[in-house]
């Protein structure tokens, strides 16, 4: 599934969301230097909104096809899955994994981060958590009870988004304190929002790690119901978003 992405790299460019301003500014700020290595870059929007922001970036992912568009736009790419990856003696000052970081196994992903980190670099992984208002939230897992009745985990409406990612953040830690390499993680949270229209939604979904897994026509199905809940509320709607980082110092 980590390798599913770029059957259509143009488009997740396009609709994947940013990350907000505040958590790229406190990355750079919090590094000890601008060379930052983005794992599992992809189209490279994290390794554009850094350079933007004066940092030298060198990205690594597992597509080709991710990393040829990547290129396109100005960013360096080579392409291995990272825990494997040869950095040939270069070392950076941050190490950064934007909503990648699960695809990654957490101890040797440390490990190799270890590796390449200078001494007082950081280690930085975040995910954009999604949180739509809560009841279309309801109306959107209604959607999938009707027409995916065997996948439950889409069927609840959880209390608070950010508690599915509690795994990803447990692990990553685990896998930070197992290296021997860094001081206790911490947690950083950035909320942000933006609006979605329908279409807008229609777009980023088709570009979910799941999406290329479900029955083409039970996902046409699927699109159809979450787009007529999204005309349900208007046409459009206001996505809560929270940048959720887990980030440690290389001792």
């Amino acid at each position: 599934m980590a390798e599913s992405f770029g059957v259509d790299a143009e488009r997740y460019d396009r609709v994947r969301p940013r990350y907000p301003d505040a958590l790229i500014r406190t990355l750079v700020e919090a590094s000890p230097g601008n060379r930052v290595l983005d794992v599992g870059c992809g189209t490279g929007i994290v390794s554009r909104q850094l350079q933007a922001a004066g940092c030298e970036v060198l990205g690594v992912d597992v597509d080709e096809r991710m990393a040829e568009f990547a290129r396109r736009t100005g960013v360096e790419v080579e392409v291995s899955p990272f825990e494997s990856w040869d950095p040939h003696g270069r070392t950076f000052d941050a190490v950064v994994a934007g909503m990648t970081w699960h695809w990654i196994d957490p101890v040797a992903g440390a490990a190799k981060a270890a590796e390449v980190l200078a001494p007082g670099g950081r280690l930085a992984v975040f995910w954009n958590v999604f949180q739509p208002p809560s009841d279309l939230a309801e109306a959107f897992a209604a959607v999938y009870r009707e027409v995916l009745p065997d996948r439950p985990m889409y069927h609840r409406v959880p209390a608070s988004p950010l508690e599915a990612y509690l795994a990803f953040l447990g692990k990553a830690a685990d896998g930070m304190r197992e290296s021997g390499a860094f001081d206790e993680p911490e947690r950083w949270q950035f909320p942000w929002s933006r609006p979605y229209s329908r279409d807008e939604w229609i777009e980023q979904m088709r570009t979910g790690g799941d999406a290329s897994h479900f029955d083409p026509s039970k996902f046409d199905e699927l699109l159809t119901g979450i787009g007529a809940a999204v005309d349900a509320a208007g046409g459009s709607f206001q996505m809560d978003f929270t940048a959720l980082t887990l980030t440690a110092t290389r001792r």
